[in-house]
């Protein structure tokens, strides 16, 4: 039998740059063709530049929740007593980036920048814009901070929206580049077997009922000349995702595999993440059309800690070793 003619390398080139990560990888490991098609174009940085973000998880084979090695410090723990959140303002291999962290104690604000910079608290999102960091607090104030300047400088984009902290509240940059405020809010932690009148000494004796589910997501248009938010009754083609590490708004015609006017969350409910460990994750596509939401796999196939996040691919900073 006549042995197949082989594709040429710039045609598998110009197949593979349009695929996403995992599919480029998978492509790779073929055969030795298209392994070194795939090795060229990762080198020169060619491939599918809008990555789908993917969700990063430990799975239930890997225990992630222990440590054997003593002069390690688990992952998961160190993150109970430092960061909530860490930000990048641009690809670190670029040059020139500043990272924020949102850290304990009670959520204060710091960044890598030299000089002095007075303490900020209870922040709970971030977004850089225009060369400017826009942090938004619990009770719905956005601070914009000049981190370009010879001394960073600090002024209130957006006055406090309520009073109490109940919902979690994120930022992201339109399609368009408008400014949205999300909050997000949780039905009350209880036993899926348990009725309303079960005293809080029950449901702490069987905490591996406690579950915690997205109940709402209410997306707003921040005006930044009224200094007010608009409430918005659908995304239209946007997605939205959010979670532990990330908020970002994409446009479902640029990724078909995901559903215009939903939002994809993982867990970042403080409390309950560091509380109830072991506890199922609140994960999932919520359909701001209906308000419902539904599980992106089932059974789950990850791990409960440390909860899962999202990552975006980037295809400049492959290790190919990891795939030899």
């Amino acid at each position: 039998m006549d042995k197949s003619p082989e594709v040429p390398q710039d045609v598998l080139r110009r197949i593979f740059a349009i695929l996403e990560i995992p599919d480029l990888v998978r492509a790779g490991t073929v055969c030795s063709s298209w392994r070194a098609a795939y090795t060229s174009l990762c080198s020169t940085g060619n491939c599918r530049l809008q990555q789908t973000p993917c969700l990063l998880y430990t799975s239930e084979s890997t225990d992630a929740r222990e440590a054997d090695t003593p002069s390690v410090f688990p992952l998961s723990k160190l993150r109970d007593f430092l960061f909530y959140k860490a930000f990048l303002s641009s690809d670190p291999s670029m040059g020139g980036y500043f990272v924020v962290l949102i850290h304990n104690p009670h959520s204060q604000l710091s960044f890598a920048r030299a000089g002095d910079v007075p303490p900020h608290s209870y922040y709970e999102d971030c977004l850089f814009k225009e060369g400017l960091l826009y942090a938004s607090t619990t009770i719905g104030e956005i601070h914009t901070f000049n981190l370009g300047a010879p001394a960073v400088t600090q002024k209130v984009f957006l006055d406090k929206m309520k009073d109490i902290y109940y919902e979690r509240i994120y930022i992201v940059q339109g399609s368009v580049g408008e400014m949205l405020q999300i909050w997000r809010s949780n039905a009350v932690p209880r036993g899926e077997d348990e009725d309303e009148t079960d005293s809080d000494l029950e449901l702490e004796l069987d905490r591996d009922k406690y579950v915690s589910n997205t109940a709402e997501i209410t997306v707003y248009e921040v005006e930044p000349a009224s200094k007010k938010i608009d409430k918005i009754s659908s995304l239209g083609q946007n997605v939205l995702f959010l979670g532990h590490n990330l908020s970002l708004c994409l446009h479902a015609e640029g990724y078909p595999q995901l559903k215009a006017n939903h939002v994809y969350f993982t867990d970042d409910d403080f409390l309950y993440t560091t509380r109830f460990k072991n506890n199922r994750r609140d994960i999932g596509v919520f359909d701001l059309e209906n308000n419902s939401s539904e599980e992106i796999t089932t059974p789950q196939l990850w791990s409960n800690w440390p909860t899962p996040v999202w990552l975006i691919p980037n295809p400049r900073r492959m290790s190919l070793a990891t795939h030899s």
